[in-house]
């Protein structure tokens, strides 16, 4: 049994959600495959030549077209060919990273992501969504976390995944001066996502098991 792992986070130390995503990861009895997009990006040419070699033979495809399409073919594997996706993403000035959607652009170059296709459908999906501030219902930011519902959609709605969402806010309070009230509630938020990332990851562990 295969779990496939997706890190974005530009951090290394004090990451939280790759902190998260290894809580997870600890209950998963097997082969873990793994690709940090936040520590190796993919090439920022690699889309639009996987666009445009994807509309002609392959005989007339530039050896940069082929070189784009043999990757997002390869990105495509490592989702089908996983029993359980974790993936596990910061939010950047109120959207998703950059390097997340060229990942999310150059997988649906691939004929079997194509828009209309369900490739991913019922497959286990645990998504980790980690906030620096507070976005959620009647904060002065509510609305403006413009990254989960965006990945929820593609993942779920698109791509056919069974989404479970794990999330942490607050986490630039422990660093960031103006937050320094807000530091329990960070606390108890890590903590709240850790607790259901430990409960997630032995509950997925144990369906691959049975």
């Amino acid at each position: 049994m295969v779990l496939f792992r997706l890190d974005s986070s530009i951090r290394t130390e004090g990451s939280i959600s790759r902190e998260v995503a290894d809580v997870v990861e600890e209950a998963w009895a097997g082969r873990v495959a793994r690709r940090d997009i936040g520590l190796s990006p993919l090439p920022s040419d690699a889309w639009p030549a996987a666009v445009s070699g994807s509309h002609l033979p392959e005989e007339a495809r530039t050896p940069e077209q082929r070189q784009a399409l043999a990757l997002a073919a390869t990105l495509a594997d490592e989702l089908l060919d996983a029993q359980t996706v974790l993936i596990a993403t910061p939010l950047y000035n109120f959207g998703v990273p950059a390097h997340v959607k060229a990942w999310i652009d150059l997988v649906i170059t691939d004929p079997r992501f194509a828009p209309g296709n369900r490739p991913l459908e019922g497959k286990a999906v645990v998504l980790v969504a980690v906030r620096g501030g507070g976005y959620g219902a009647g904060t002065p930011r509510e609305g403006w976390d413009h990254a989960t519902p965006y990945l929820l959609r593609i993942l779920g709605e698109v791509w056919g995944a069974d989404v479970t969402l794990v999330e942490a806010e607050l986490t630039l309070a422990d660093v960031v001066p103006a937050m320094a009230e807000l530091r329990d509630a960070a606390a108890a938020s890590r903590g709240e996502a850790r607790e259901k990332a430990a409960t997630v990851g032995r509950a997925h562990a144990a369906l691959t098991a049975a």
